[in-house]
């Protein structure tokens, strides 16, 4: 699943982001992405809503995550927070390999909040994956229409979701096969 954290019309994220759903489905991967524009997230502790239990079902079904954020202010959008918080405790999240995918305006990328980022997925149990893709100057590398400008920036972002399938074609593949020979008997 890909979690957008920006509800603005037309926004950076969204553009990113449909780089690596892009990559994904070319790949014949199914792609859930999940934008809280279109949900009710309510504030933590102010009770739950369906889109809550939507998206907590969605992230639960999901073999792997790509967590997607603007930087704001020198951290990640309370968007993104928020969609954390609904996560529930335990959190739907808990053991679940994270992708980072962050955008900024200034120079240096979103390289604070994708740090946020990444304390806050290890600490409710993800396990995230080396290699966050920062991309700097955001508003320069997409055109009106949403395509990109820069093949570098297209090439980074859409590698992103190399990261994820090398990871769990490694890690998570393998013990699912192992699992299924050990269920059929045919485990030596």
């Amino acid at each position: 699943a890909v979690i957008l954290g920006s509800v603005r019309p037309d926004n950076y994220t969204a553009r990113a982001a449909a780089l690596v759903v892009d990559e994904l489905r070319s790949r014949d991967i199914h792609v859930d992405v999940i934008d809280p524009a279109s949900m009710t997230l309510p504030l933590p502790g102010t009770g739950t809503s369906p889109d809550v239990e939507r998206m907590q079902e969605i992230v639960r079904d999901a073999t792997a995550l790509v967590m997607c954020t603007p930087e704001y202010h020198g951290g990640l959008s309370s968007v993104m927070k928020l969609a954390i918080e609904n996560m529930g405790f335990p959190s739907a999240m808990s053991g679940k390999p994270v992708a980072l995918l962050g955008v900024a305006a200034g120079r240096i990328g979103a390289i604070k909040s994708l740090e946020m980022l990444r304390s806050i997925c290890s600490h409710v149990g993800c396990l995230v994956l080396p290699a966050p893709v920062s991309v700097a100057n955001v508003q320069k590398m997409f055109d009106a229409d949403g395509a990109v400008l820069d093949p570098e920036v297209e090439k980074s972002v859409r590698g992103l979701a190399s990261t994820v399938l090398d990871y769990l074609n490694r890690h998570v593949c393998p013990l699912v096969t192992l699992e299924a020979m050990a269920r059929e008997g045919t485990l030596v």
